[in-house]
């Protein structure tokens, strides 16, 4: 691409504050959230919430004749405190949830201002600015391009369209779009290619802000884990219910044989009962559907029962009885007469016996166990945030604290991805022309751009191996941009983990040469050339492959990362791009020689693998390096020492493998050279199928079908929006030792449970065996209603949240 310097300006700074005025910032209005109140109201729809409100009117019945309302107050007050605590947590998650999303508008991005390439948020860019896009990045507004070169972008998000082919030129468009094909739109993202454009509309003027209503509403997912508690407090729940009928058939059965009552009195009592029963029936009948659930089967008549309002119900209890009545009267019972009814004080005993079977079920089912889940969830995405990981799918806490494999990649996550030229090695005299076509290469063949406003510490923007050389030309006294401004791009093909090098062809703006820039790959690249250079003059390249070899061997067993540049000159008329590759019939490659990249290995990488390792967490290595790059890396951090042929393989050795032998090398494997996006789902694939829970970290475009394909996908932060967007967390730092951090949060969630669980179950078995064994043998049972409920409180509700926050 020609040089932006010259032929674009950019804004200033006075026209970004008078555009940003005029046509507003590039962000999208929030959706209207639910009111406070109704997020408050809602906590009363609870099953369990719901059975003590029963509770409470039932108490307060007991009341009025007792003259005695503790206990009425005493539920009450439970009610409140469970409500309030439900709702806070609930508000505080939303609340910080709001404040995750705003990271999004902090992205940065390339743009032109005041004659310069520079990076600002997301949020900042206004209408008339001038962006610069390349491949994986996304469309941060609505933009009408100026330049671009093989840009293909992918408008699923808008239009249901994967790939949609976009040029500068909109008359030499041949495939018909939704949209203009010289206009790109905020959401949607760069497959392919590069541009550069200014943009039209930002924030809710763009088509996406129109939408984001629709688009902005995304389905909560239940994650593994609650649907196990789920099936667990379920098991309990019914559990309860169980122990709560034989608590009360104990207790009434009791009553009826200590009060002496006769048949008629029996008659009567069951008569009063059976219309209650139906009349409350939306509270047992839940229970009932679990009941099946557990058994793998559907009640319909519970079904029935719920689909049932609450009036219909007590009518049909309501007749229920006066049937009984009358049926009572046709079987010569006096129904009227008081002597065939229970006395008041035995009908209050009765009562009572149905509240404490009531208290029963609120003890035994553990309501504070989803609270403790959500609440460890929401500290755990806050703690896991200040250790750089931005969690962007809950489900992904939980599956962290069970992953045994983590496939990882090797730039930026186990180095710094602070790339550095070691060496520049070329047989090429350093006063010839042939070397400074070395140095055009590295210029006009890349993507990568300098913020130069500080000329003595230039900061790279775009990819870091490019930025890197870019770099290495500056401190020469080389100004890349001169270089683009002199050779004309006409058409690129952008590096590819498939090709495994980089195409650029250029013209010179004064002698009207084309030549064909090419960098890659040094194996990749001198298979393609038939020519080298030595001092001055060409020669074939098998007189010279040797001495190459022997620097890639000394490069390789320094981890240091190699790139081979060449070029051929190329007649007018001939297309020596096609298809997405290079056409090697109609160009003649030269060699020019080789350089030598270093990326050093974090300080903490050894440690942390180390860490997994003890953990029994398994770490493969996947990267594009060749064999000796690799197994040094992999020395360094500890990964391998004495490896056999199954700990190393390169990634065509691997496709290679029929779905037996592959699978029986995916679990012995630690590196993986020379891998490519297939190599690496493929292996995660073959893990999973083995039982494994994997995850994956990635970086690139190419890594998106990897960490779709994985448990956990971990997207870095310096990655393309396309990665970060196929993960579900983030790591903003890049680096191997949050990983770790995150995994060992996600292990403290568990031991949370675990913790509670163990906890709860004990207070609630406890709690039933004293109710109902007092029951049967005592004359009283040993705790009041108000009582349980009290110990249920606080060991429930106050211990989950004390036990979710270690």
């Amino acid at each position: 691409m020609s040089n932006r310097r010259a032929r674009y300006q950019g804004l200033t700074d006075a026209e970004v504050i008078q555009n940003r005025y005029k046509y507003g910032s590039n962000l999208i209005t929030p959706l209207p959230k639910e009111p406070i109140w109704r997020l408050y109201t809602e906590k009363f729809k609870d099953p369990l919430i719901r059975i003590l409100i029963i509770a409470a009117v039932l108490s307060f019945i007991i009341s009025l004749f007792e003259k005695d309302f503790y206990e009425t107050a005493g539920i009450l007050l439970a009610i409140i405190l469970a409500t309030t605590i439900g709702f806070w947590f609930e508000y505080d998650a939303r609340r910080k949830f709001d404040i995750l999303n705003l990271v999004n508008d902090e992205i940065p991005c390339k743009v032109i201002r005041n004659h310069a390439i520079t990076e600002v948020p997301r949020k900042d860019l206004v209408v008339g600015d001038i962006i610069i896009l390349n491949t994986g990045e996304e469309v941060p507004a609505d933009a009408i391009l100026l330049e671009s070169v093989s840009l293909r972008i992918d408008e699923s998000s808008l239009t249901g369209e994967p790939v949609t082919y976009k040029t500068a030129n909109p008359e030499t468009a041949t495939q018909e779009t939704t949209y203009p094909p010289n206009e790109i739109l905020r959401g949607s993202k760069v497959v392919d290619g590069h541009c550069t454009a200014r943009i039209v509309r930002v924030g809710d003027q763009t088509e996406y802000g129109k939408v984001a209503r629709e688009a902005s509403q995304q389905p909560q997912e239940d994650i593994p884990l609650n649907q196990q508690l789920e099936r667990l407090a379920r098991l309990i729940g019914v559990g309860g219910f169980i122990f709560a009928l034989l608590t009360f058939f104990v207790l009434f059965f009791k009553g009826l044989v200590e009060g002496h009552y006769t048949s008629k009195q029996w008659i009567s009592s069951i008569i009063t009962m059976l219309p209650v029963c139906i009349a409350i029936s939306k509270v047992w009948a839940p229970f009932l559907s679990d009941g099946f659930q557990l058994v793998g089967k559907k009640s319909r008549f519970a079904q029935w029962i719920e689909e049932r309002s609450w009036a219909t119900l007590v009518m049909a209890g309501a007749g229920f009885f006066i049937l009984s009545m009358m049926l009572g009267t046709l079987l010569g019972i006096e129904v009227f007469d008081k002597e065939n009814w229970i006395t008041l004080k035995e009908a209050e005993n009765i009562l009572h016996n149905f509240m404490v079977a009531v208290t029963i079920i609120v003890v035994a089912v553990p309501e504070g166990l989803p609270m403790s889940v959500t609440l460890s969830l929401a500290l755990n995405m806050r703690r896991m945030l200040k250790h750089n990981s931005l969690v962007r799918k809950m489900h992904a806490i939980e599956t962290m604290g069970a992953l045994n494999v983590i496939c990882t990649d090797k730039t930026g996550t186990l180095t710094m991805n602070r790339m550095e030229v070691s060496e520049v090695f070329s047989l090429a005299n350093e006063n010839s022309r042939y070397f400074e076509l070395l140095t055009i290469n590295m210029a006009v063949n890349s993507t990568a751009h300098l913020d130069l406003r500080n000329q003595q510490e230039p900061k790279p923007l775009g990819n870091p191996t490019e930025s890197a050389l870019l770099i290495w030309l500056w401190n020469r006294g080389i100004d890349y941009r001169n270089n683009r401004l002199d050779h004309q791009e006409i058409e690129q093909l952008t590096f590819s983990p498939e090709r495994k090098y980089m195409a650029t062809l250029s013209e010179n703006r004064d002698t009207s040469e084309r030549l064909l820039f090419v960098k890659g790959a040094p194996e990749i690249i001198m298979k393609m050339c038939q020519k080298a250079i030595t001092d001055t003059i060409e020669t074939h390249i098998s007189k010279i492959q040797a001495i190459y070899e022997e620097a890639f061997e000394k490069y390789q067993s320094r981890a240091l990362r190699m790139l081979g540049f060449a070029y051929a000159p190329i007649p007018a008329g001939v297309e020596p791009l096609k298809d997405g590759k290079l056409d090697a019939n109609l160009t003649q490659l030269i060699f020019l020689g080789v350089c030598a990249i270093s990326d050093p290995i974090r300080p903490d990488v050894k440690e942390s693998v180390k860490t997994c390792l003890d953990a029994g967490i398994e770490v493969k290595v996947i990267t594009g390096d060749t064999r000796g790059t690799a197994r040094e890396i992999g020395r360094q951090i500890g990964l391998i020492d004495n490896h056999s042929e199954e700990e190393l393989i390169a990634g065509d050795d691997f496709e290679a493998l029929n779905e037996e032998k592959a699978m029986h090398i995916a679990l012995k494997l630690k590196i993986m050279f020379r891998a490519r996006p297939g190599h690496k789902q493929r292996l995660v694939k073959l893990l999973q199928d083995q039982g494994r829970i994997v995850g994956v970290t990635g970086d690139g475009t190419n890594d998106a079908a990897a960490l779709n394909q994985a448990h956990v996908g971990l997207s870095m932060g310096s990655g393309t929006a396309i990665a970060r967007e196929a993960s579900d967390i983030t790591i903003i730092d890049d680096s191997f030792r949050s990983i770790v951090s995150a995994i060992l949060w996600g292990r403290s969630l568990y031991q949370n449970i675990q913790r509670f669980i163990v906890f709860q179950l004990t207070i609630n078995v406890a709690a039933l065996l004293l109710v109902f064994m007092g029951s049967l043998i005592g004359h009283e049972i040993p705790l009041t209603v108000t009582q349980m409920l009290w110990v249920n409180l606080i060991m429930d509700t106050f211990a989950a949240a004390a036990l979710s926050t270690l």
